[in-house]
């Protein structure tokens, strides 16, 4: 092999070595996951969701965790990541996201997702 493309080779291998994954990336299953996991939170009947002190209707809840899951794409490889690392805590605030139900409990939103998502993967043959 010529020097100049023993060269190019190794640069090519180091740029795909380096280059962060993303959303693509994520296995079929742990994407239709998330996207329950998104689906039954927009399913909530006249449950509010609180962020920092804000309450926002499903709808929003739904936007804020697609928006949350984009943004940290190249760290989320499973419907576990996306609890963790999206949809349990603000960043900004390191406060925890709530979900009002509608009989006026609150519980954690990672954790009401976590509880979700063993159900998901119960179901699974």
């Amino acid at each position: 092999m010529k020097p100049r493309a023993f060269f190019f080779a190794i640069l090519s291998a180091l740029i795909i070595a380096v280059t962060p994954t993303h959303a693509a990336d994520i296995a079929p299953a742990e994407k239709a996951k998330i996207e329950a996991l998104i689906a039954n939170v927009g399913a909530l009947p006249d449950a509010k969701f609180i962020r920092n002190g804000s309450t926002y209707d499903a709808k929003s809840a739904v936007s804020f965790l697609r928006g949350k899951w984009k943004s940290n794409d190249s760290d989320i490889k499973t419907a576990a990541d996306f609890i963790a690392k999206a949809a349990s805590v603000s960043g900004t605030s390191g406060k925890p996201y709530l979900i009002k139900l509608k009989d006026g409990s609150e519980v954690k939103c990672g954790d009401y997702l976590t509880e979700q998502l063993k159900k998901l993967e119960e179901k699974k043959p």
